[in-house]
Order: structure tokens, then C-alpha cells, then sequence
């Protein structure tokens, strides 16, 4: 795989909420997050990964990681639809081939740039004893701040 990021580069996404609630809080009754010491509005990284991901891939937005993994396991040659065929295929391949859990992870890398680009931790595979790890992608982000303090 080629190294595309050699630097480190800043850059800020901007963007303009009006009557709305950009990254509710689930564990608030979806309320906005707020910093209780400044009163600016919060938005996860997680959202913001998000919100990028859409931009890029419209059509792909409904797709979760599942959905992926199902082109990685065909790629090895498991052909199943359900989850717990998909599974025992799995565990099969797994016996005859003890490196299957890293062809897995390389396909994921080479076929989805939001892997590679912000990481991911591939658990949806444990069900079949595999082990595919935790991908770590250059491009780090943090929270986003409000400019002003929400009401």
C-alpha cells in the first residue's frame, strides 16, 4: 500500500446549523451537547466523521460496515447471505487459513477510503473468531465548538 499522507496538514470543516441540533445527546434525551462551563455547543468527532462521509459518498450512506464486510467475505470466496452461514464460513476458512483475518483487514484498507482515511475497528468479525484489529487512519479529528453559546 503506498504512503499517501507524509505531512501533517491543519484544515477546519465549517459549517452553519440554524434551528437544529447538529449531534444530539443521547444520554440527555437527545438535548444538544453543551460544554457546561462555557455554554458552547458540542459536536463529536464521531459526527463530524460522519457528516464527511456523507458528503463524499452520498449513495453509500446507508450502507453500514456490515454491508462491507459482506464484499470482503466475498472476495475470499464466502457466498453465504446469512449472518450465521456467513459466520461458519468464516470459522471454516479460519481453520485452513490462520492469515484470513489480515486478508479481511487489507481488502477493507484497499476498498474504502474512510478506512483507510479516519480508521476503524473491525469487531463486526468476532462473531466468527477472527481477528481482523484496529486500523488507525492519519487523519485525526476533534470536537467541533459553537461560536456562540447555545440557549
Amino acid at each position: 500500500m503506498s504512503e499517501v499522507i507524509k505531512n501533517r496538514y491543519e484544515f477546519v470543516v465549517l459549517f452553519d446549523v440554524e434551528n437544529g441540533n447538529p449531534n444530539g445527546d443521547p444520554d440527555a434525551g437527545n438535548m444538544p451537547r453543551i460544554d457546561p462551563e462555557s455554554g458552547l455547543g458540542l459536536v463529536t468527532d464521531v459526527c463530524i466523521k460522519r457528516k464527511i462521509r456523507n458528503y463524499i459518498e452520498t449513495v453509500k450512506e446507508d450502507a453500514p460496515l456490515n454491508r462491507s464486510d459482506r464484499e470482503a467475505c466475498k472476495e475470499l470466496g464466502v457466498e453465504e447471505s446469512d449472518d450465521k452461514k456467513v459466520t461458519e464460513a468464516l470459522k471454516k476458512l479460519k481453520k485452513n487459513d490462520p492469515n484470513v483475518d489480515l486478508k479481511l483487514r487489507d481488502y477493507m484498507c484497499e476498498n474504502f477510503y474512510d478506512i483507510r482515511t479516519f480508521g476503524a475497528v473491525m469487531t463486526t468479525f468476532v462473531k466468527a473468531a477472527l481477528n481482523c484489529g484496529q486500523v488507525r487512519g492519519p487523519v485525526q479529528i476533534g470536537f467541533a465548538r459553537s461560536i456562540d453559546p447555545i440557549i
